[in-house]
């Protein structure tokens, strides 16, 4: 098995790609933090938007250096899917099989594997958005707060939400192996089908339904965190954080369970 883990670790370095989403991720989330910092901080006189006169200034920055778990959590899921898809795009299933014949243990040695590789994210994600947003942050006067040891705990937080995000990316590459397929539903549901499903759950009917949005796999990422840039626009409820933890672990074991039942149960070759 650990020969089998660490042959999967090294695919993830055999192609360009995984270069190209950290690069991006970085220049995003740094380039997103900042701008949302300046527009949470900003004098509502200038034209821009600010938060509520009581809101919590370490709450806010909480949110801005989290960013990469409430808007960037794509990079990661999207380098564990292709993990898997990469392998039926390039016709190597066949030589991993021989190498491994054991379906099950093959994607349990595909989840450990992205455990490292969403740590780096995680890290690097995570790092851009607070330098980002942190020199915005103390640029415009409302101070850092990286003295704040509750900042801190939701910075390590980050990279444990979006190292699971990797292993989900795994589970969903092994139920859909077409490498177009899993991008584009991945950018589509974490770009713009779940937002728009929180926020409907959140308003309609006065909310009743925002307990069902905090398991969504966003909300759960959040959770984990304990912080939220929705939060900074509205009332947002999170999950505790274990429970977060094990939300998003489910997602992950559920999409390896279906993807093991309907995918990798057929021939492959």
């Amino acid at each position: 098995m650990k020969t089998t883990i660490l042959m999967e670790f090294r695919k993830f370095f055999s192609t360009r790609m995984w270069w190209i989403l950290l690069a991006a991720m970085v220049v995003y989330m740094a380039l997103l933090a900042g701008v949302m910092a300046l527009t949470l901080v900003a004098d509502a006189a200038g034209g821009t938007a600010s938060p509520s006169p009581d809101a919590d200034p370490v709450a806010t920055a909480r949110s801005i250096y989290t960013i990469a778990t409430s808007l960037g959590y794509a990079f990661p899921a999207i380098i564990g899917a292709l993990s898997v898809t990469g392998e039926f795009r390039h016709k190597t299933m066949t030589p991993t099989l021989l190498a491994e014949p054991n379906r099950t243990r093959l994607i349990g040695a595909k989840l450990l594997a992205a455990i490292p590789m969403g740590i780096m994210f995680g890290v690097a994600g995570t790092a851009s958005g607070v330098v980002g947003g942190g020199i915005v942050l103390e640029v415009m006067g409302d101070g850092a707060f990286l003295g704040d040891p509750t900042v801190w705990g939701s910075i390590g937080s980050s990279v444990l939400a979006l190292t699971l995000w990797t292993m989900i990316g795994v589970g969903l590459g092994t139920l859909l192996t077409s490498q177009v397929a899993v991008i584009v539903s991945l950018l589509a549901f974490t770009q713009f089908v779940e937002p728009a499903v929180r926020a409907l759950l959140s308003t309609a009917a006065g909310g009743r339904f925002s307990d069902i949005a905090a398991y969504l796999p966003g909300s759960a990422g959040e959770a984990i965190t304990g912080a939220s840039i929705y939060s900074a626009f509205g009332d947002i409820a999170l999950l505790p954080m274990w429970v977060g933890v094990l939300t998003l672990t489910a997602y992950t074991l559920v999409f390896a369970g279906l993807g093991r039942v309907i995918t990798f149960r057929r021939d492959l070759t």
